[in-house]
């Protein structure tokens, strides 16, 4: 017997134990790095010390209006000022972060506050509109809105409700924020984009975001003082936890509220933004930037992209304006990205548009995570040929701790001991996985995901609509749109504008169909549709 079965003495206690969580980063950098400049969004500007006392005014204020730990506050709010803090004030007071998608039509926007029964709402002035439609649909109890005035933009306040700056000036900036007791308490609860009907809401634990921010840095490699921008909205995966992480390394938070080229050129130039994330489309977005909008800068400018495969062809382009991309994947289940595309040495002296190819693979698991690999049907390990088909799985401490309220839905997703991500792959002799295909007809769109099946739920409302299908069409800018086949009932007629009218009144604009082909849709003997015979003619066309 080792001497190390005999572990009396050899308790956890408070010195030797501390539940892992993202908040300890801005605790430390609030004196660490107190001058440090930690947030940036237009004429505001806050250092460490100052940000640490905002987040604690905000939490203290969330406390004083009755918000409990455990309970959700929720936010509709670009990536500027107010969102930023956010992140660390809700669960510095104990309480449940649920940022929600800005794009979200009423009717989802009233599921997700009943769903996540939420207690307060932080809404930016501009959504105020799909947020007081939803309130007038709920079943469950309204949340109390606290209005957040940009004043960056020309929308002035509503007077409705209480304003953001009045509410925070209300709480303590010495507040004494709570800690989790253990770190597998809930930090996050974030909507996945409703793939099969309804969102399912993914919720988080301390312990994972904390392992997301510490292993980032190093598959980013990132040094002390990073100049991160928000690009990727913080209602996706939290931003990937990237906000959560820049106290870690004491560096700045650029936020954003509108995506531009102009935008990023300004902040990479005036700013010194070294890192930022976001979808393929914005890569698209920097490369066919007008002459007018770039700026010079004369540093590489890391960038994490995910959401959808970017093209070779993009990723070469860009690499030439002294961007270096690193193609990331995961899920809103897996907190944003946990598999990279690690680079090897060897690759350095083949072409360009080699070079290219492999950067559009998903890659190999980061190091948060324990296994990322692809799997057949009997969950086992498919030969990495760069052939065989299989599905992605994964298992470490940055999945999530399951779906709200759907127990059903989170064994289904845990069966065999990993986290099922339904996205079919090859994976190549080195580990590399590269999606080939979705078990679902999921398009993504600019980094959002649309479910098929939201879309042809909506087209077949039309009174003139007797059989729909879509499926994803290319598209140079967004990556993926909808694309809708449309077979009509026997003598009634419509056209694809006003079919497009029709379904943009129900669903938000980036769910609507960008083209609609009449014709009739192929079937198997059993009356299933064939989608895959649409998607050729939707690349084609």
């Amino acid at each position: 017997m080792g001497w190390m079965t005999n572990e009396t003495g050899l308790d956890k206690c408070q010195a030797n134990y501390v539940p892992l969580t993202p908040l300890s980063h801005l605790q430390r950098a609030a004196g660490v790095f107190a001058d440090q400049t930690a947030v940036v969004y237009g004429a505001h500007r806050a250092s460490y010390r100052q940000y640490h006392a905002r987040v604690s005014q905000l939490a203290s204020a969330l406390a004083n209006i009755g918000v409990e730990p455990g309970q959700v506050v929720a936010t509709l709010i670009p990536n500027i000022t107010a969102q930023i803090e956010s992140s660390f004030g809700v669960p510095a007071c104990g309480a449940v972060l649920n940022t929600i998608n800005t794009r979200l039509d009423p009717d989802t926007i009233a599921y997700i506050f009943d769903h996540g029964e939420a207690k307060v709402a932080l809404v930016d002035t501009q959504f105020l509109p799909a947020v007081e439609a939803a309130l007038g649909i709920m079943k469950g109890t309204n949340p109390l809105i606290i209005e957040v005035c940009d004043p960056e933009v020309d929308f002035s306040a509503s007077d409705r409700y209480p304003e953001y700056e009045d509410f925070i000036a209300t709480g303590d900036p010495n507040y004494q924020w709570l800690m989790p007791h253990d770190e597998w308490e809930s930090l996050a609860l974030n909507y996945t984009s409703g793939t099969t009907g309804r969102p399912k809401g993914v919720v988080y634990h301390h312990r994972g975001a904390y392992l997301m921010t510490m292993g980032t840095p190093v598959s980013w490699r990132m040094t002390m003082k990073p100049v991160f921008m928000a690009v990727v909205p913080l209602f996706h995966c939290n931003g990937w936890n990237h906000t959560w992480m820049m106290p870690l390394l004491g560096g700045t938070v650029v936020g954003c509220r509108d995506i531009s080229a102009k935008d990023i050129y300004d902040s990479i130039a005036v700013e010194g933004v070294s890192h930022f994330g976001g979808a393929p489309i914005v890569l698209n977005m920097i490369i066919n930037a007008k002459d007018t909008d770039r700026r010079h800068f004369d540093h590489v400018v890391e960038v994490f992209t995910a959401g959808a495969p970017p093209a070779p062809a993009t990723l070469a382009g860009i690499g030439k304006l002294g961007f270096n991309v690193t193609q990331v994947y995961g899920l809103t289940e897996t907190y944003g990205h946990v598999v990279e595309c690690l680079w090897n040495s060897e690759w350095d002296n083949i072409t360009k548009e080699e070079q290219s190819s492999i950067k559009a693979r998903q890659g190999v698991a980061m190091p948060m995570m324990e296994t990322t690999t692809v799997v057949d049907k009997n969950c086992k390990q498919i030969p990495m040929d760069g052939t065989t088909q299989g599905e992605i799985v994964m298992r470490g401490n940055s999945v999530m701790k399951g779906y709200f309220k759907n127990p059903e839905a989170t064994a289904k997703a845990f069966e065999n001991g990993y986290f099922h991500s339904e996205d079919i792959a090859v994976q190549h002799a080195d580990g590399m996985m590269q999606i080939a295909d979705r078990m679902k007809d999921i398009i993504i769109s600019g980094g959002e995901n649309i479910s098929s099946i939201e879309v042809e739920g909506a087209i077949m409302g039309h009174p003139a609509v007797s059989l729909c299908a879509v499926v994803a069409q290319p598209d140079e800018k967004w990556g993926e749109v909808p694309c809708a086949f449309v077979e009509l009932l026997p003598g009634q007629s419509t056209n694809e504008t006003d079919l497009i009218s029709f379904v943009r009144g129900k669903l938000a604009g980036f769910k609507t169909p960008k083209r609609v082909i009449f014709q009739e849709l192929p079937k198997t003997s059993t009356g299933k549709i064939q989608k895959f015979e649409l998607r050729v003619i939707a690349k084609t066309a």
